[in-house]
């Protein structure tokens, strides 16, 4: 009868942790993707949209499409490479992060000609009143309109109801205060109109009206 020793015991329990750890490590691995393939899948699906589409929802369909598990990583270096080709290649629009998700836009430098395309539209942009109502709810937020007439000096009910049927502006809650007045925020259209991300990526408030008046709002 042979007699293992403890040393043996240990060596061949190590072992066996060590196959265990292998075994989770081979599960938990993810497959290398060929980013080249999931490019055009990218590309297609941005161009179909108007709205930022989130990183899993791009993740799903081309996993589903080309049959490979993905993770949001390769969409960003995916997105990272289109960025990459297109400045290479001088076109005039690029993705960006916008909204919690990807976007195909135009570049800053062709603001100008966009903009005095969308000033033909005279009828549907902003009146200077809307512009600054949304400037005030933009960096104040959550604001009562009580607050909002207090800064702006004027009734402001009207202004706040086109702004919300142009869906800039929404109701976030009410106040705890007297009343419990209604309280108004922006949206993720306003976001998504002027290419943020989240509120933090609001220019200072001086740049507001520049970046209004380019986008022809």
């Amino acid at each position: 009868m042979t007699v293992e020793t403890t040393d043996q015991v240990e060596l061949t329990s190590g072992n066996a942790e060590n196959q265990d750890d292998s075994a989770h490590s081979s599960d938990q691995a993810v497959p290398e993707i060929d980013l080249d393939a999931i490019l055009a899948p990218i590309e297609a699906m941005l161009v179909s949209t108007d709205r930022p589409l989130k990183a899993i929802a791009l993740v799903d369909a081309i996993g589903a499409h080309l049959g490979v598990q993905l993770k949001d990583q390769h969409i960003a270096d995916a997105v990272e490479m289109l960025n990459k080709q297109y400045v290479e290649s001088g076109r005039a629009f690029t993705v960006e992060s916008v909204s919690g998700g990807y976007r195909m836009m135009t570049r800053a430098e062709h603001a100008p000609v966009i903009a005095a395309m969308h000033r033909t539209r005279a009828s549907t942009r902003l009146s200077k009143p809307a512009l600054e109502t949304l400037a005030i709810i933009a960096y104040r937020q959550p604001i009562t309109r009580a607050e909002l007439e207090a800064i702006r000096g004027v009734a402001c009910g009207e202004v706040v109801r086109s702004l919300m049927e142009r869906k800039m502006v929404k109701i976030t809650g009410r106040a705890e205060e007297l009343g419990r007045p209604m309280l108004y925020g922006t949206t993720r259209q306003f976001l998504d109109t002027f290419g943020l991300s989240n509120l933090k990526d609001l220019p200072k408030p001086e740049e507001f009206a520049d970046q209004m008046e380019q986008q022809g709002i």
